[in-house]
């Protein structure tokens, strides 16, 4: 009995130490990636590859068991299709795809023979491969890091922590210099919360995210402290007045902190949807412990409730920009539907990754103002279509669905550690959400840490053999 337990226990060192390399790369990721405002220029982008890059090349994948291994491979046909995509855009002889007829028109009007291309601006595809190859890596370090429940609980804690920093250093700068962003003159959202991120859309996503995680962190620590303190209520309250958990005042103090942040933020779908999310995840927490419908209903409702408050009371901002803006911009309802005609142009190979701001000019809506450049489609799946083609935009979606489904059976269905796969479908609900009618996983610095997220959730929704291990 002795030795199966050493045996045990060496074994499940051996597991943890085997991509100890892999974890802390994707630690030290998560926590800078948000940094450089948002990672968004190239070099910054390049270097995270890089650093994601080592991550991915030094994983061992032996110990991972089938289903994660499974999920690896299902990440390697996706990335397959996305590379004959890209063959198809950057080559000169493709294979299937037709080249874009604004290449025969250029050269008929120049009088020159141009090499014509499925992408409508040379190479750009190869430039804009950064931030979704970043995004890929992110989730194949945290799948395999993720896979011993220690790393996956280590990285919750690496988020959690770094985004309460980058919540109070967005709400101390607002305060003290409004017109700045690190050194940086502010352009747009002056008074608004972003953090490091130049845009308050991305920021509260950033912010949302984190404020999920550590709800699920607190609701957990308390639940733990309930089934070790008295039973008697009076005794309860009076030994948590006396002598609070540091653990649960730490993990307070972090939520009310990220939560700040994202009603300071001012942006409406980012609020609104984090919100949403908020109450989604807290009732599934509890749903083992609320069985009975009406008290899972009556949980969500005072949730519900409490979300709205915030926005009353809390979140001012967000409230001012709804009643003088509405739910949404009617330009984007118009750049949608401009959007849709681009993609019914071009199904199958789309203009070019990374092309949408080339090609929505000879689209745009005469209905959208003037004035401004649309660089983005903010519709992450819209411009997806359009720059890469359906067929590649569906298999990602399929992708999606299936990660959603396998987080959620985890969350529902693990007795141990469930606050890791709860806790990255709160972050996957919110990325997606907000990135219909915005782009925030197009920002290298939030789909870093929410790609490095849901990995270790995927990986965390499966059995462990690990070695219980506490973490505060």
């Amino acid at each position: 009995m002795l030795l199966t337990s050493i045996q045990a226990a060496v074994k499940a060192k051996i597991q943890g130490g085997s991509n100890r390399l892999t974890s802390y790369l994707l630690f030290a990721t998560a926590a800078g990636a948000p940094f450089p405002f948002g990672s968004r220029d190239r070099a910054t982008v390049a270097f995270w590859c890089i650093v994601l890059g080592i991550a991915a090349i030094s994983a061992s994948v032996r110990d991972l068991g089938r289903p994660r291994q499974i999920l690896l491979l299902g990440v390697a046909f996706i990335a397959a299709w996305y590379s004959f995509v890209l063959h198809e855009q950057l080559s000169d002889r493709t294979w299937l795809a037709n080249p874009h007829p604004l290449w025969a028109e250029a050269s008929e009007l120049l009088g020159t023979g141009l090499t014509p291309s499925v992408s409508i601006t040379k190479h750009e595809p190869f430039y804009s491969l950064g931030p979704p190859l970043a995004a890929a890596l992110a989730l194949v370090a945290g799948l395999v890091a993720g896979s011993d429940r220690l790393r996956a609980r280590q990285l919750l804690t690496v988020v959690g922590w770094s985004g309460a920093g980058y919540a109070l250093f967005g709400i101390v700068s607002t305060l003290f210099e409004p017109t700045m962003i690190l050194w940086h003159e502010r352009h747009s959202g002056i008074g608004s919360v972003t953090g490091t991120f130049i845009n308050r859309n991305t920021a509260a996503t950033y912010f949302g995210s984190c404020t999920a995680i550590w709800l699920l962190v607190l609701a957990d620590r308390i639940r733990a402290w309930l089934l070790e303190a008295p039973v008697q209520a009076k005794l309860l309250i009076h030994d948590f007045l006396a002598k609070p958990p540091m653990a649960i005042v730490f993990a307070f103090s972090a939520f009310s902190v990220c939560l700040m942040a994202l009603l300071m933020s001012r942006s409406r779908a980012g609020v609104t949807v984090s919100l949403m999310v908020l109450v989604v995840a807290l009732t599934l927490f509890f749903h083992r412990n609320l069985a009975w419908r009406g008290g899972l209903g009556l949980l969500a409702a005072g949730a519900s409730a409490a979300g709205l408050l915030l926005m009353q009371f809390l979140g001012g901002g967000v409230s001012q920009r709804f009643d003088s803006d509405g739910l949404t911009d009617e330009g984007r309802f118009y750049t949608y539907r401009s959007t849709l005609q681009m993609i019914a142009d071009h199904p199958w190979f789309g203009t070019g990754l990374g092309t949408f701001v080339w090609s929505f000019p000879s689209y745009r809506s005469g209905e959208v103002s003037l004035s401004g450049v649309w660089d983005l489609a903010h519709s992450t799946p819209l411009e997806l279509a359009a720059d890469l083609g359906i067929p590649l935009a569906v298999i990602i979606g399929l992708g999606w669905i299936l990660a959603l489904v396998l987080l959620i059976r985890g969350a529902l269905r693990r007795r141990r550690d469930r606050i890791i796969p709860l806790a990255a479908l709160s972050v996957a609900l919110i990325g997606l959400l907000h990135s219909t009618v915005d782009f925030s996983l197009q920002v290298p610095g939030y789909a870093i840490v929410a790609f490095a997220v849901i990995g270790v959730g995927l990986a965390q929704s499966f059995h462990t053999s690990s070695n219980h291990v506490k973490l505060d």
